[in-house]
Protein backbone atom coordinates (compact mmCIF):
# COMPACT_ATOMS: atom_id res chain seq x y z
CA UNK A 1 0.00 0.00 0.00
CA UNK A 2 1.42 3.47 -0.81
CA UNK A 3 2.83 5.32 2.41
CA UNK A 4 0.90 8.74 2.82
CA UNK A 5 2.61 11.92 2.98
CA UNK A 6 2.87 12.48 6.72
CA UNK A 7 1.67 16.10 6.51
CA UNK A 8 -1.66 16.75 6.60
CA UNK A 9 -3.74 16.92 3.50
CA UNK A 10 -4.88 20.50 2.70
CA UNK A 11 -9.11 20.42 1.33
CA UNK A 12 -8.07 21.45 -1.90
CA UNK A 13 -5.49 18.43 -2.24
CA UNK A 14 -8.30 16.13 -1.57
CA UNK A 15 -10.13 15.25 -4.88
CA UNK A 16 -13.99 13.96 -3.69
CA UNK A 17 -16.07 12.16 -6.87
CA UNK A 18 -19.22 10.07 -7.16
CA UNK A 19 -18.15 6.66 -6.59
CA UNK A 20 -17.92 5.26 -10.53
CA UNK A 21 -15.44 3.08 -10.40
CA UNK A 22 -15.73 -0.22 -8.82
CA UNK A 23 -13.14 -1.14 -8.26
CA UNK A 24 -11.76 2.06 -6.30
CA UNK A 25 -14.87 1.80 -4.42
CA UNK A 26 -13.86 -2.00 -3.34
CA UNK A 27 -10.25 -1.10 -2.17
CA UNK A 28 -11.96 1.00 0.19
CA UNK A 29 -15.01 -1.13 1.79
CA UNK A 30 -14.98 -4.56 -0.12
CA UNK A 31 -13.27 -7.34 1.71
CA UNK A 32 -10.17 -8.84 1.96
CA UNK A 33 -11.57 -12.42 0.33
CA UNK A 34 -13.82 -12.30 -2.55
CA UNK A 35 -15.76 -15.05 -1.13
CA UNK A 36 -16.25 -13.33 2.13
CA UNK A 37 -20.03 -12.44 2.88
CA UNK A 38 -19.58 -8.84 4.71
CA UNK A 39 -21.28 -5.54 4.19
CA UNK A 40 -19.44 -4.30 1.76
CA UNK A 41 -21.46 -1.26 2.29
CA UNK A 42 -24.80 -2.86 1.71
CA UNK A 43 -26.51 -3.14 4.74
CA UNK A 44 -28.58 0.11 4.60
CA UNK A 45 -28.31 1.07 0.72
CA UNK A 46 -30.27 -2.19 -0.78
CA UNK A 47 -33.53 -3.90 1.35
CA UNK A 48 -32.36 -6.58 4.04
CA UNK A 49 -33.79 -9.54 2.41
CA UNK A 50 -31.70 -8.72 -0.59
CA UNK A 51 -28.73 -7.97 1.60
CA UNK A 52 -29.49 -11.31 3.42
CA UNK A 53 -29.52 -13.00 -0.32
CA UNK A 54 -26.35 -11.70 -1.21
CA UNK A 55 -23.74 -14.12 -0.97
CA UNK A 56 -19.23 -14.03 -1.51
CA UNK A 57 -19.06 -12.54 -4.53
CA UNK A 58 -22.63 -11.20 -5.58
CA UNK A 59 -22.25 -8.81 -3.36
CA UNK A 60 -19.41 -6.94 -5.14
CA UNK A 61 -21.67 -7.58 -8.38
CA UNK A 62 -24.29 -6.07 -6.57
CA UNK A 63 -22.39 -2.63 -5.82
CA UNK A 64 -20.67 -2.80 -8.89
CA UNK A 65 -23.82 -2.28 -10.67
CA UNK A 66 -24.97 0.61 -8.33
CA UNK A 67 -21.32 2.06 -9.23
CA UNK A 68 -23.05 2.12 -12.71
CA UNK A 69 -26.02 3.87 -11.99
CA UNK A 70 -27.18 7.54 -11.27
CA UNK A 71 -26.41 8.68 -8.58
CA UNK A 72 -23.58 5.71 -7.81
CA UNK A 73 -23.64 4.85 -4.31
CA UNK A 74 -21.51 7.13 -2.37
CA UNK A 75 -18.58 9.17 -2.95
CA UNK A 76 -14.62 8.47 -3.16
CA UNK A 77 -12.06 10.44 -1.92
CA UNK A 78 -8.95 10.62 -3.89
CA UNK A 79 -5.24 12.03 -2.99
CA UNK A 80 -2.85 12.09 -5.63
CA UNK A 81 -4.49 10.11 -7.57
CA UNK A 82 -5.12 7.27 -5.24
CA UNK A 83 -8.75 6.51 -3.52
CA UNK A 84 -8.34 7.14 0.25
CA UNK A 85 -11.80 7.46 1.84
CA UNK A 86 -15.12 6.49 1.22
CA UNK A 87 -18.85 7.93 2.10
CA UNK A 88 -22.39 6.02 1.39
CA UNK A 89 -24.92 8.76 0.49
CA UNK A 90 -28.37 8.49 -0.97
CA UNK A 91 -31.95 9.43 -0.54
CA UNK A 92 -33.81 8.50 2.61
CA UNK A 93 -36.95 7.10 0.67
CA UNK A 94 -34.65 4.71 -1.54
CA UNK A 95 -32.83 2.94 1.59
CA UNK A 96 -33.81 1.01 5.07
CA UNK A 97 -33.33 4.26 6.91
CA UNK A 98 -37.20 4.79 5.05
CA UNK A 99 -38.65 1.84 7.28
CA UNK A 100 -35.86 2.21 10.40
CA UNK A 101 -38.04 2.16 13.49
CA UNK A 102 -34.66 3.22 15.12
CA UNK A 103 -34.20 6.60 13.54
CA UNK A 104 -36.58 9.04 13.45
CA UNK A 105 -38.67 10.92 10.43
CA UNK A 106 -38.00 14.27 11.04
CA UNK A 107 -40.57 16.20 8.78
CA UNK A 108 -41.24 15.39 5.23
CA UNK A 109 -38.30 16.51 3.74
CA UNK A 110 -37.40 14.09 1.21
CA UNK A 111 -34.08 13.96 2.68
CA UNK A 112 -30.38 11.98 1.63
CA UNK A 113 -28.66 9.90 4.38
CA UNK A 114 -24.98 9.84 5.08
CA UNK A 115 -24.52 6.59 6.77
CA UNK A 116 -20.96 6.02 6.30
CA UNK A 117 -17.77 7.02 6.49
CA UNK A 118 -14.58 5.18 6.29
CA UNK A 119 -11.04 6.48 5.55
CA UNK A 120 -8.17 3.50 4.27
CA UNK A 121 -6.06 2.38 6.82
CA UNK A 122 -2.72 4.50 7.43
CA UNK A 123 -4.55 7.51 5.71
CA UNK A 124 -6.47 7.84 9.36
CA UNK A 125 -6.53 10.97 11.12
CA UNK A 126 -4.57 13.01 8.28
CA UNK A 127 -7.85 15.74 8.23
CA UNK A 128 -9.39 13.86 5.17
CA UNK A 129 -12.99 13.38 7.01
CA UNK A 130 -14.21 16.79 6.92
CA UNK A 131 -13.40 17.07 3.04
CA UNK A 132 -14.90 14.20 2.56
CA UNK A 133 -18.10 15.21 4.19
CA UNK A 134 -18.44 18.28 2.18
CA UNK A 135 -18.23 16.67 -0.76
CA UNK A 136 -20.55 14.09 -0.23
CA UNK A 137 -22.82 16.93 0.90
CA UNK A 138 -21.91 18.63 -2.44
CA UNK A 139 -22.91 15.21 -4.28
CA UNK A 140 -26.67 15.43 -2.69
CA UNK A 141 -26.98 18.98 -3.65
CA UNK A 142 -25.94 18.42 -7.08
CA UNK A 143 -28.54 16.10 -7.21
CA UNK A 144 -31.33 17.98 -5.94
CA UNK A 145 -31.25 17.23 -1.90
CA UNK A 146 -33.50 19.79 -0.10
CA UNK A 147 -31.22 18.50 3.00
CA UNK A 148 -28.57 15.91 4.20
CA UNK A 149 -29.19 13.37 7.21
CA UNK A 150 -26.66 11.66 8.80
CA UNK A 151 -26.73 9.49 12.48
CA UNK A 152 -23.63 9.42 14.09
CA UNK A 153 -22.87 8.49 17.73
CA UNK A 154 -23.47 11.15 20.49
CA UNK A 155 -19.67 10.22 22.28
CA UNK A 156 -19.15 13.25 24.13
CA UNK A 157 -15.55 12.99 23.55
CA UNK A 158 -15.20 9.28 24.74
CA UNK A 159 -12.95 6.85 22.50
CA UNK A 160 -14.88 4.79 20.30
CA UNK A 161 -14.09 1.40 19.02
CA UNK A 162 -12.17 2.00 15.77
CA UNK A 163 -14.68 -0.17 13.76
CA UNK A 164 -18.04 1.38 14.74
CA UNK A 165 -16.62 4.49 14.16
CA UNK A 166 -17.97 4.55 10.61
CA UNK A 167 -20.91 6.73 11.59
CA UNK A 168 -19.35 9.18 12.73
CA UNK A 169 -19.50 11.55 15.37
CA UNK A 170 -21.64 14.30 16.75
CA UNK A 171 -18.75 16.98 16.65
CA UNK A 172 -17.56 15.36 13.20
CA UNK A 173 -20.63 16.78 11.76
CA UNK A 174 -21.25 20.06 13.60
CA UNK A 175 -17.81 20.64 12.16
CA UNK A 176 -19.21 20.28 9.18
CA UNK A 177 -22.29 22.22 9.89
CA UNK A 178 -24.84 20.00 10.71
CA UNK A 179 -27.21 20.66 13.55
CA UNK A 180 -29.19 18.04 15.42
CA UNK A 181 -32.53 17.48 15.03
CA UNK A 182 -33.61 14.85 16.98
CA UNK A 183 -32.49 11.86 19.18
CA UNK A 184 -32.74 8.57 18.55
CA UNK A 185 -33.26 5.28 20.03
CA UNK A 186 -30.20 3.98 18.36
CA UNK A 187 -27.21 3.10 20.05
CA UNK A 188 -23.55 1.73 18.22
CA UNK A 189 -20.70 0.62 20.79
CA UNK A 190 -22.56 1.63 23.78
CA UNK A 191 -23.26 5.20 22.89
CA UNK A 192 -26.47 6.84 21.62
CA UNK A 193 -26.71 8.24 18.35
CA UNK A 194 -28.01 11.76 17.13
CA UNK A 195 -29.77 12.70 14.28
CA UNK A 196 -28.05 15.32 11.84
CA UNK A 197 -29.17 17.46 9.28
CA UNK A 198 -27.75 20.07 7.28
CA UNK A 199 -30.78 21.97 4.93
CA UNK A 200 -29.44 22.83 1.41
CA UNK A 201 -32.12 24.70 0.13
CA UNK A 202 -33.84 26.72 3.62
CA UNK A 203 -35.87 23.76 4.75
Amino acid sequence: MPVPDPAAPTPADVDVRPATVFEDVATLVGPRRPDATVCFCLSYRIGSTESRRLRGPARGERVRELCAEDPPPGVVAYLDGEPVAWAAIHRRADTSFATNRRIPHVDDVDAWSLWCLRVRPGYRRTGLTAPLIEGAVRFARDRGAPAVEAYPLDNQGERIDTTMAYVGTRTMFEQAGFTVAAATSSTLDGFPRVLMRQALDGS
